[in-house]
């Protein structure tokens, strides 16, 4: 086995990646990280009638998205590809052969409609049916045939499957890095198929093969992976090689605490569980989740830093993470946490970066600003997003007058004096040359002391006029910003308005 730590992610291609298999991902990425190690991508399409299109370039995709790309995997061939197992497919049947010499595998020929029988009878009996030790010399294979009545059903091309002989009577003692010592009796197990007669292995061959040829030192894998640890640690033992590490992680739980978090909770709870739109379903990316957001919250799914910080970069993430910290009970997944998480990363975004995503969005508004502008509104109202596509509704006044003034304050600050008020606070802008925000204020602050109005009177109203409600940042900052034409403009329309 390898010095360096080397760890695999290896999804099937059935659909698009569960935000769940994201963090198992991530998990594995961070592992490796953190020991200056390699994160590798392998894709486990030997069930090809699940094989769905595109999925492969979607898990791709999604882990570029996060931040967290592979070392070695499809496109990026390293020593030790393919990294497809149906690509590999002509490696499986010598090590399921080598099995049969070691006598820890045989051949069975047992048609699908007697195994059907069998499990029939044993439930009308109460009972389940096991294919073991307990019954394997009564049924159809290379154990209970003699070696010329095997030959030749192996020489008719009757259809087979090899499986394991898992043993008989022994405890296994399997340490878990997160869960602890596992102890099993090996006569409640199985024997698994490992290889059928199409020429395809199980998963479980194949993975087993495939860690050790790929010198995978630790498998960082999902909870429900836990009933195949025996028969994993039973593969290599029968091999002779020496086993990874193995962690399973806890699952993500539903917002409601109880039950594996699947698609169906998404759509019913209107938030997304897959990083990228897949079809009808919305991904975090298209949602207006940042990646770093993502990352962040599915990194403290199950992991606990230790510590009160909450909010993560990759690399304090790299520097902090330990499969020793990873809880052993379920995750609840938290959609509003979720957009906390996600306000947090926004505040410590760059302003003109924030800006560029804005004008995409101003830009099929057919809302034509520069740059620079956009920059300067997305200064003043981003503390009170949590997602860029909040931008239009907190500040759409910089980019457009108001048509409309909301009617709840129009009946509580439009007072008979109001209009006269406004028409003098008009007089008092345009004799401002200095149009800048600390400007406007202390000539407006002054004219209102001096006439000993309440700023009651007159701030409230102002707002209404400039902004058509009573929402935005410092006002005066809005009227540095549409600039004095704009902002008298403003003032006269709504006095025109309001007087109907």
């Amino acid at each position: 086995m390898s010095d360096t730590v080397r760890v695999r992610f290896a999804p099937s291609p059935t659909g698009p990646l569960h935000i769940g298999g994201l963090r198992t991902a991530l998990f594995n990425y961070l592992f490796a990280k953190k020991h200056k190690g390699d994160f590798i991508l392998r894709i486990e399409d030997t069930d090809q009638n699940r094989y769905v299109d595109g999925a492969e370039q979607y898990i791709i995709e999604a882990l570029n998205w996060c931040g967290i790309p592979f070392d070695e995997g499809p496109g990026k061939e390293g020593n030790f590809g393919p990294y497809r197992q149906s690509e590999r497919k002509n490696l499986y049947k010598d090590y399921a052969l080598e099995l049969i010499e070691k006598g820890k595998a045989y051949y069975a020929f047992d048609t699908a409609e007697r195994l059907d029988f069998h499990r029939k009878d044993h439930e009308a009996k109460g009972k389940t049916f096991i294919y073991n030790w307990h019954n394997r010399l009564k049924l159809s294979n290379s154990l209970s045939l003699t070696h010329e009545e095997v030959k030749i059903k192996l020489d008719a091309g009757e259809e087979y499957v090899i499986r394991f002989k898992s043993p008989q009577d022994q405890e296994l003692v399997l340490n878990d890095i997160i869960r602890g010592e596992i102890k099993i009796d090996t006569n409640v197990l199985d024997d698994k198929v490992l290889f059928k007669s199409d020429g395809m292995p199980t998963y479980h061959l194949a993975n087993i093969v495939d860690d050790h040829l790929m010198q995978i030192t630790h498998v960082i894998r999902g909870e429900e992976w836990l009933p195949s640890l025996a028969l994993h640690q039973l593969l290599y033992d029968a091999f002779g090689w020496q086993a990874p590490q193995f962690a399973h992680l806890p699952l993500i739980m539903k917002p409601v605490g109880k039950g594996k978090l699947s698609k169906r909770d998404g759509e019913k709870g209107g938030f997304p569980v897959f990083p990228l739109s897949w079809n009808e379903s919305e991904g975090y990316r298209e949602a207006g989740f940042f990646p770093e957001t993502v990352v962040n919250f599915l990194a403290l799914l199950g992991w606990n830093p230790g510590t009160e910080q909450e909010i993560f970069s990759l690399e304090e993430l790299i520097n902090a993470f330990g499969l020793e910290r990873v809880n052993k009970s379920g995750a609840r997944f938290d959609p509003e946490k979720n957009n906390w998480y996600n306000q947090q990363w926004l505040q410590r975004k760059n302003d003109v970066a924030l800006a560029e995503l804005f004008i995409q969005q101003l830009s099929s508004k057919s809302v034509d600003a520069t740059k620079d502008y956009v920059t300067k509104v997305v200064s003043l109202i981003k503390e009170r997003a949590s997602f860029v596509s909040d931008f239009w509704d907190l500040g759409n006044y910089f980019f457009e007058s108001p048509t409309s003034y909301n009617e709840k304050a129009v009946k509580k600050q439009w007072k008979e004096d109001t209009p006269e008020i406004m028409g003098e606070v008009v007089s008092i802008l345009e004799g401002i040359t200095d149009f800048t925000s600390s400007n406007i204020e202390t000539i407006v602050k002054d004219w209102i002391g001096k006439k000993e109005l309440s700023f009651g009177k007159v701030m409230p109203p102002f707002r209404l006029v400039i902004v058509g409600d009573m929402k935005g940042p410092h006002l005066f900052d809005i009227l540095e910003l549409i600039g004095k034409e704009e902002s008298i403009q403003r003032i006269k329309n709504a006095i025109s308005a309001l007087a109907n």
